[in-house]
């Protein structure tokens, strides 16, 4: 409380980050953050939990063009609305999004009291976190803007630091003065760090007043400030999300907020925390958040450990059973279309999986086998030359968008549900094992108007089947 007031805090959640680290599991088309890691939310998920109720207002969520529709649909599944999802037209760091988050809320009317947070770290003690929040808001109401900085228990190299200034307390239980950013370091210098008791590490997190924010922008980064004026305010809105304009979009560089803004501003302080956090940056990050057996091991799904220490094994396919014996400080992952085996201690390296696969044009170096879409989702089945057997499956409600195709025809099978289907000028209603054939270059639409879930397979027959053979004469979601 403040004045006898109950502050209102917008938290800005950022979720467009790529997730590579955690890959097979994490991939550009379905990141960390939309996973459910460590319970029954995702990350995601439990993020726009921790920062609801009572002196919080919706969030305000920051996203990427191709994840818009999985973050809005996973704010549904908790029964959470955001006030607004502003969408990237493409990636451009931290502190374009900031800006732009900040000034989306003052063209809003007010000036926000902004909580900046990724949407892909783990904080399980809701309560505490909240309490530091509280307890950091009287300066961030007087216009100093407010970092959050962990009390570590490690030596840990895969962490910026936050060096406190002469007569800072890392215990304390209020804002503390800032001496500099420390940027990752090497074991020795992260040793000499933890024993110091003056640095704490970065998580990220951000509390200050929107137009504290941008006033920093204006003297440290001043060229960001008409491209992200422009994008937002020519910005397109429709059905709750706000796509910021490519055009001014593109102008802006892509850089973080700490290098744009936080190693320049002078009006800054840090928020000791104490509680338990991990951004979850290493598969060793995940095991260490993780219950473990006796002998130290994390087991998720269809996972057997026979001799095994200090080992994880998460297999996300049921019909995959994973097995290790004898083996110690292992992570082994093991997805539909790929499996990752690593020595712990090479953790960090499996970001450079992904480039490794990309420049062999493989399609698990991006690609998720279990595809989300507006409408629902769909995971490819076998691949031939000249054939492509996908199944699809579509919410009640949903449509997928009136289309053609040059290079395939397609054959769609009802397996589940009700399915209405229009194919040139004819609609027809199929249920269970009916069938419907699509002729090469004809316009159609799939969509279920029932109140159950509709699962189809689809039988694609041709020369090409990637998504650019799509021509869209209409669609519900607003996709070009």
């Amino acid at each position: 409380m403040i004045d006898g007031r109950l502050p209102v805090i917008v938290p800005v959640l950022l979720c467009g980050g790529s997730g590579t680290r955690l890959w097979p599991l994490s991939r550009q088309a379905f990141p960390k953050q939309f996973v459910a890691l460590l319970g029954e939310e995702t990350l995601f998920q439990a993020a726009a939990l921790r920062l609801s109720g009572p002196g919080f207002a919706p969030a305000l969520v920051v996203s990427g063009e191709p994840l818009r529709f999985i973050a809005a649909r996973q704010l549904r599944e908790i029964g959470h609305a955001a006030q607004a999802i502003l969408v990237e037209p493409e990636p451009r760091n931290t502190a374009p999004a900031v800006l732009a988050a900040a000034l989306y809320l003052i063209e809003q009317g007010g000036d926000a009291m902004m909580l900046v947070a990724p949407s892909d770290h783990a904080i399980p003690e809701t309560p505490r976190f909240r309490a530091a929040v509280m307890a950091a808001l009287p300066a961030a109401e007087a216009g100093t803007i407010v970092t959050f900085g962990i009390r570590p228990d490690r030596p840990e190299t895969g962490y910026g630091y936050l060096r406190l200034a002469p007569g800072g307390d890392a215990s304390a239980s209020a804002p503390q003065p800032l001496a500099s950013f420390v940027e990752k370091p090497d074991a020795t210098a992260a040793a000499a760090m933890l024993a110091s008791g003056d640095c704490l590490w970065n998580a990220g997190i951000f509390l200050f007043r929107a137009s504290a924010i941008v006033a920093a922008f204006a003297a440290h980064a001043p060229a960001m400030l008409a491209p992200a004026r422009a994008a937002v305010k020519e910005a397109r809105r429709d059905s709750g999300f706000v796509t910021l304009a490519a055009g001014p979009w593109s102008a802006l560089p892509s850089i973080s907020l700490d290098y744009a803004i936080m190693e320049q501003a002078a009006n800054l302080v840090v928020m000791p925390y104490d509680g338990r956090w991990s951004d979850l940056g290493s598969w060793t990050a995940v095991w260490q958040e993780s219950e473990a057996d006796e002998r130290g091991n994390v087991l998720s799904g269809p996972a057997l450990a026979m001799d095994c220490e200090r080992s994880l094994l998460r297999s996300e396919a049921d019909s995959v059973q994973l097995v290790a014996i004898g083996v110690s400080d292992i992570v082994a992952v093991a997805m539909p279309d790929a499996v990752l085996v690593a020595h712990s201690s090479a953790a960090q390296r499996v970001k450079e999986v992904a480039q490794a696969l990309g420049q062999r044009g493989a399609r698990q170096a991006a690609a998720f086998p279990h595809d989300r879409r507006p409408w629902g989702w769909f995971e490819s089945l076998s691949n031939g030359p000249r054939y492509h057997v996908k199944r699809i499956g579509v919410d009640p409600g949903g449509a997928l968008s009136l289309q053609s195709h040059k290079h395939r025809a397609e054959h769609w099978i009802v397996v589940q549900g009700v399915a209405k289907v229009t194919v040139g000028e004819k609609v027809d209603v199929l249920t269970e094992n009916q069938s419907v054939y699509i002729p090469l270059g004809a316009v159609h639409r799939l969509e279920n108007p029932g109140t159950e879930p509709l699962v189809i397979i689809e039988v694609q027959t041709g020369s090409y089947f990637g998504g650019d053979d799509i021509v869209r004469y209409e669609d519900v979601y607003g996709r070009g």
